[in-house]
């Protein structure tokens, strides 16, 4: 019997060493070495090898873009690999001093070349004048709706207000590069009235709305608008918006408020 047991103990031993190796070597690929002499030639402007047209701008550990809506990203070269930004890695085909090649997410290579003297100089005005900026999509925006129902007049407020909640959305530019762009979320009010009795008055975020939405989801989406739709015997129906920003995908939820200001959120 003891003669089983120590084996079973040497066994378990042997198979925790193994997956322990296992998971050391596992952590030594997530964390490669960097390749410090790739990054030093990455750094500086580079544009399309054939339109000429600029494409980023490398300096330090960051990358930056030429227009406003694209974020700067962190960026670091591990072997044969470029990573950018939080999620996109890009194969390096070939890399020179002057030259860079890589595979684009849509399988494409991606050739560019790195602009010195006067070129480099007067494109690097356009980081200089064009800073990436947070996106709002919607101004303060404020809605008022009489509605006659029955023998009452009711009288409903909807103000949109952006905030500084930040929604990333990541999509691929012209260059076939993955680039995050971020926008401002926004808070929606909605008051109602009978008269000068308030029947209703509420502020609504987004995760007002996340039991109708996957997590994940609902990360990605703005909070963008609320219009009024009718009234029966239930209350006041509304419709919600929630967009991704910078797309015309949209979820639309119904969300009723009773005449005793009890909020249902439809399916």
């Amino acid at each position: 019997m003891r003669h089983h047991t120590l084996k079973y103990i040497v066994l378990a031993l042997t198979f925790g060493v193994l997956l322990s190796g296992c998971a050391s070597r596992s952590a030594q690929g997530d964390a490669l070495p960097e390749s410090r002499e790739a990054k030093q030639l990455m750094q500086g402007l580079w544009a399309d090898s054939e339109t000429e047209s600029l494409v980023f701008k490398i300096q330090g550990d960051s990358v930056y873009y030429p227009d406003t809506t694209s974020m700067t990203a962190y960026f670091r070269i591990n072997e044969d690999t470029l990573y950018i930004g939080s999620a996109a890695r890009y194969h390096i085909e070939k890399q020179t001093a002057h030259q860079l090649w890589f595979s684009s997410q849509g399988g494409d290579v991606v050739k560019l070349v790195k602009l010195y003297s006067d070129e480099a100089q007067e494109a690097d005005k356009v980081f200089e004048q064009n800073p990436a900026q947070v996106q709002t999509l919607t101004e303060v925006v404020k809605n008022d709706t009489v509605v006659f129902y029955g023998n009452h007049r009711y009288h409903l407020y909807v103000a949109i207000n952006p905030t500084r909640y930040k929604v990333v959305r990541h999509t691929l530019n012209d260059d076939g590069i993955d680039v995050e762009n971020v926008y401002y979320d926004n808070i929606i009010h909605l008051s109602i009235f009978e008269g000068s009795q308030q029947l209703f008055s509420r502020d609504f975020r987004k995760q007002a709305f996340q039991h109708r939405l996957s997590p994940d989801r609902l990360n990605q989406l703005i909070l963008n608008n609320m219009e009024y739709v009718r009234t029966d015997a239930s209350g006041f129906h509304l419709d919600v918006s929630l967009c991704v920003p910078g797309d015309a995908s949209c979820h639309q939820i119904e969300t009723v408020v009773s005449f005793d200001g009890g909020l249902t959120i439809m399916k």
